[in-house]
């Protein structure tokens, strides 16, 4: 199992958690340069009526905090499901160094799926490594919304 999987994996149990709270299962992690979890996050959009409550802006929040800067120069963030334009926009804001994700994302995704904003003329881009444990990822999503469906 590679290190990006490793992390994953990680992302993967907040999704879960995500789930058990009724929430659509997505989680995120932030990882330091030196391995350091330093933040974490899973959709809480309905918990706390939210529309900014994504994982990844979640995680984000954490770790800034954590390190007491606006500025994640070095880090990766790990998440479940291709960014949206809105995380995708705090990514760049944040300076991550990377963006590792699983499932794309075909009706909100910002990397690939529906745009790849990381491919405009923005001041910061991260690296995207994107299909890591990908069925997996995409997996605790359906089975999600066809246990809603039911």
């Amino acid at each position: 199992m590679t290190l990006d999987e490793e992390y994953m994996e990680k992302a993967l149990a907040l999704a879960e958690k995500a789930a058990e709270r009724d929430e659509v299962p997505v989680g995120a992690i932030v990882v330091d340069e030196n391995g350091e979890i330093i933040g974490e996050g899973f959709n809480r959009r309905e918990e706390l009526e939210s529309p900014f409550a994504h994982a990844e802006m979640l995680a984000i929040d954490e770790a800034v905090k954590k390190l007491k800067t606006r500025r994640l120069i070095g880090c990766t963030l790990y998440v479940t499901l291709e960014p949206c334009p809105m995380c995708a926009g705090a990514i760049m804001n944040a300076q991550l160094k990377r963006v590792v994700y699983g499932a794309f994302d075909e009706k909100n995704g910002a990397c690939a799926s529906v745009t790849a904003l990381f491919d405009e003329k923005f001041t910061h881009i991260p690296r995207v490594r994107s299909r890591v444990l990908e069925k997996r990822c995409g997996a605790v999503l359906t089975e999600f919304f066809k246990n809603k469906r039911k």
